[in-house]
């Protein structure tokens, strides 16, 4: 199968194997929004034995939406495509510390009141993803990462 180039929008290539569809989860696609997406799974890889691709033709993504990513695909590259061309690519990069984007599983933690406080945690190992609540200190690993997008 030939996946063919793509006039403008975003190619995240380099996606942990099998994580493709959290990445469209991730970026709330669903397939109705009318965007082209191609999305390869499993492919062969020198640098991680396997990947995953998503291309979204008419889209940029956002940095909040690159800091989503690297959440569970922290080898990810995000080539931004106009006019056929690479305009720009960069690699993501897990920040030290991830605020509002995932919440504490935690019920009694206080990101979890109805306080207007953002959750923050700290990203205590990338690979596998652990993170550790700042207010509580309970720890999120990957799939429970996951769950919540």
């Amino acid at each position: 199968m030939i996946v063919r180039k793509i006039e403008n929008g975003t190619v995240i290539d380099h996606i942990t194997a099998g994580h493709a569809l959290s990445v469209l989860h991730i970026l709330g696609i669903a397939g109705q929004e009318g965007l082209t997406i191609s999305v390869v799974l499993n492919v062969k890889s020198d640098r991680l034995g396997k990947k995953d691709i998503v291309k979204i033709e008419g889209r940029e993504l956002n940095p909040n939406e690159v800091d989503k990513i690297a959440l569970v695909a922290p080898k990810a590259t995000i080539n931004i495509i106009r006019n056929y061309d690479v305009a720009s690519k960069k690699r993501v990069k897990l920040p030290s510390m991830i605020r509002g984007i995932v919440r504490c599983i935690n019920p009694t933690c206080i990101s979890n009141e109805p306080e207007p406080i953002q959750p923050i945690f700290k990203v205590e190992q990338e690979s596998p993803l652990r993170l550790r609540c700042y207010y509580c200190k309970r720890s999120l690993e990957k799939n429970e990462v996951l769950r919540q997008f």
